[in-house]
């Protein structure tokens, strides 16, 4: 089945089923009415506490075959699925499926699992690390479902995942499970990604390194939502949320690719009063944000909200008032986990409110100009940031294809050439984004607009950027670096690339095929 972008997408996957085909970025509408979990009750004199996962696993029954549930707020710094899928093996558990919203180079231990027979089938919306090398390979027995951040709070309510058990990593906890990730040892936040599993697995437990005193205020999620809570000694190293660049680039390309991406979104109308915004935390996509302030403090422009992953950077932009409020759905860094905890104007918020395209309206649908990045760009902009050249799985939809979707003007950052290779080709190996969500594509040679959008590209010739044709940037990255080996990928599917509104927009296949 050849689908609406052009991509080679089975009808039937095996280890999946039957394959619901993307049919645009707007086409798809919602039906049916929201999923639930079995109504619960506590008597007033009911522990909810176990001293230890083991206790936890034969307390609840818990048995082969079922989900389990994870968010990827400690990031790297994450112990807690590696020590559950440890007890389940110990336990003699086996067939289970995996819904973890990141999986990083910490949760390599998964491979074990999954070759022993622990772990079968996992969900996510990206893999780092040695985990993906394996994934790319042929381990696992069923395709990996690739997810963005508001396609799986969607997936939640829809049914089409279903959570058994889902386990919060929560920095501090009270014995009657009130959760808090802002204060702690292992304090990472927001735990905005955990918020839909509390509203809808069948058990709900909460693994804390911090138990405090009843009650727990303010609380992230409240004891109405949490079954069970599970003391343990560490939930992992603090150390390790810090993960990927946050700090403004120093490299001068960065520094010229940023400050393009930032006059661009001056030229295009929308840097003034109620100005919306969200930039990953990439070196350049964080000198982008520092030129745009640098034009906010010059036009005397306020801005309504920053959205997303927070960094500190958007923490001074905060607190300067450039922005009146920031949105927090994953905190990047310590001083964006101490700022929600001091600031009313920095508030946590859910991945459904962030993201998701099937409720009354999430707040990536409110933004002005949002700048992400890409591992590649084809001619009709679309956008891959799942596999790398060679196709082998190294990142994550994440917010990418929600925020495109949503926002008034989508820029892609990016080196004309990466490892010596061009960025632009003429099709994407993986589809992650498709191309009438992207607008703008900005290197160091210049940006190209999207033809549809004939309104920014004249804007941007008015105000003297330098524009190019896409096709014009392909073939100056291949005079630079020589026309790339075409590779061919027919081996078995590793991943399913599921579109924000759960249909496939792509696969990927074992590499090395």
């Amino acid at each position: 089945m050849i689908n609406y972008l052009g991509r080679d997408v089975p009808d039937y996957v095996e280890g999946y089923g039957k394959v619901k085909h993307y049919l645009g970025a707007f086409k798809t509408v919602p039906e049916g009415t929201a999923y639930g979990p079995p109504i619960k009750a506590a008597s007033p004199r009911r522990s909810k506490f176990y001293p230890n996962l083991t206790d936890l696993f034969k307390g609840l029954g818990l048995k082969s075959g079922m989900t389990f549930s994870f968010h990827h707020h400690l990031r790297n710094g994450d112990q807690v699925v590696n020590m559950v899928l440890d007890t389940a093996a110990k336990l003699g558990l086996n067939d289970l499926a995996v819904s973890l919203t990141a999986a990083f180079p910490t949760h390599a231990p998964m491979i074990g699992h999954i070759k022993s027979g622990v772990v079968t089938s996992l969900r996510t919306s990206g893999v780092y690390g040695p985990l993906a090398a394996a994934i790319s390979g042929g381990v696992l027995p069923k395709p990996v479902i690739f997810h963005s951040h508001g396609g799986r709070p969607r997936s939640l309510k829809s049914g089409e995942l279903k959570v058994d058990v889902a386990i919060i990593a929560a920095p501090t906890a009270d014995d009657r499970g009130n959760l808090s990730g802002a204060v702690g040892k292992s304090a990472c936040g927001s735990l905005g990604y955990a918020f839909g599993d509390a509203d809808h697995a069948t058990h709900v437990v909460a693994v804390t390194d911090n138990l405090v005193d009843y009650p727990l205020l303010p609380a992230s999620i409240g004891q109405n939502k949490v079954d069970h809570v599970v003391l343990v000694e560490s939930l992992g190293d603090p150390q390790g949320i810090v993960s990927g660049t946050t700090k403004v680039t120093k490299d001068p390309v960065g520094l010229v690719i940023a400050d393009l991406a930032a006059k661009a979104i001056k030229a295009s109308g929308l840097l003034k009063n109620g100005f919306s915004f969200q930039t990953g935390a990439g070196g350049a996509s964080l000198a982008a944000a520092h030129y745009v302030g640098q034009m906010m403090r010059e036009a005397k422009v306020k801005g309504s909200f920053a959205l997303g992953g927070i960094t500190g950077y958007m923490v001074d932009m905060l607190e300067e008032g450039l922005f009146g409020n920031l949105y927090d759905v994953q905190s990047f860094d310590l001083e964006s986990v101490r700022s929600m905890s001091r600031n009313p104007n920095h508030v946590e918020v859910s991945a459904d409110l962030y993201a998701n395209p099937f409720n009354s309206g999430c707040l990536v649908n409110d933004l002005d100009a949002v700048i992400l990045g890409a591992t590649e760009i084809d001619i009709d902009f679309n956008v891959n940031a799942i596999t790398g050249s060679d196709g082998v799985l190294m990142g994550a939809a994440g917010g990418h294809p929600d925020t495109a979707a949503g926002a008034k003007m989508t820029v892609i950052v990016a080196t004309l050439l990466r490892s010596r290779l061009p960025i632009v080709v003429d099709r994407v190996i993986t589809a992650t984004t498709p191309g009438e969500t992207v607008d703008v594509l900005v290197t160091e040679y210049g940006l190209a607009v999207n033809p549809s959008r004939p309104d920014l590209k004249d804007r941007f010739v008015k105000a003297g950027l330098t524009v190019k044709d896409i096709h014009e940037l392909k073939r100056l990255a291949e005079d630079l670096a020589g026309v790339p080996e075409k590779l061919t990928f027919d081996g078995p599917i590793v991943a399913l690339v599921e579109y924000r509104d759960g249909t496939i927009i792509d696969t990927v296949r074992a590499a090395g095929q």
